[in-house]
């Protein structure tokens, strides 16, 4: 087990970092002013002030519709940043742990596992296994596909028509920190039961009014079911 002071965290902003902090308050969670991905040098002096031993990257760009506008910024993060961290893990011969999506595949039959080819079907995705491909070169890695949201939907309407294996993120956090620290490498997925939008918008809030909403309702490209088969978390961590 790898102990918590030499683990880095990056996304400490974003709503998994904001939420593994609660989770996990020993990891090292830099701010963007200390660790840059785009910042190699900065990125690789952080690293040796905590004797770095393993990485978990979520710090991402994850808006579909924003990098529909914006590739070049998806391309600079999502692509070139993580393999940024990639090269920097394996410099120091640390762990690393990447959060990736369950939008990697092309949500054409669900209940995906981590050994089922991968087409994306939008930008956002087409970025995120961009560094997925990075990060499966390096050995000494763990690519845990997922999806989550706030733990309360900020949303007035809801897909009818899409499925997942979407939980809150504080449920997500929770199962993920069962895979820091650990020597598990490969790929994993970390989801919940298959369930439409709508009805884990409903779990979350079950008195809020929540407007129906289709997939062709919106101008970016929604994959139509992308839930994910959990069994192999469930062995390693049972």
């Amino acid at each position: 087990m790898t102990s918590h002071s030499n683990i880095i965290f990056t996304g400490e902003s974003g709503l998994l970092g904001s939420t593994f902090q609660g989770i996990m308050p020993g990891l090292n969670y830099p701010c963007l002013e200390e660790f840059n991905i785009e910042n190699y040098e900065q990125m690789l002096e952080y690293a040796r002030s905590v004797d770095c031993k393993e990485i978990v990257h979520a710090a991402a760009f994850t808006s579909p519709p924003l990098i529909d506008k914006d590739p070049v910024q998806a391309i600079d993060v999502n692509i070139i940043g993580t393999s940024n961290v990639v090269k920097l893990c394996i410099e120091l011969g640390a762990r690393l742990i990447y959060i990736c999506t369950d939008y990697v595949f092309d949500g054409s039959k669900g209940n995906y596992k981590e050994d089922d080819p991968v087409y994306p079907i939008n930008k956002y995705a087409w970025s995120k296994l961009g560094g997925e491909c990075a990060v499966r070169l390096y050995d000494k890695s763990l690519v845990i596909r997922t999806t989550f949201g706030p733990d309360r939907f900020p949303y007035d309407k809801a897909f009818v028509d899409q499925w997942t294996s979407r939980e809150s993120v504080s449920e997500i956090a929770s199962k993920m920190s069962n895979l820091v620290g650990t020597d598990i490498l490969g790929v994993v997925h970390v989801g919940g039961k298959r369930k439409t939008v709508m009805e884990f918008a409903k779990s979350l809030d079950e008195n809020k009014e929540i407007g129906d909403l289709s997939i062709n309702d919106v101008n970016f490209k929604v994959p139509y079911d992308t839930s994910l088969n959990c069994e192999k978390y469930n062995e390693l961590i049972d």
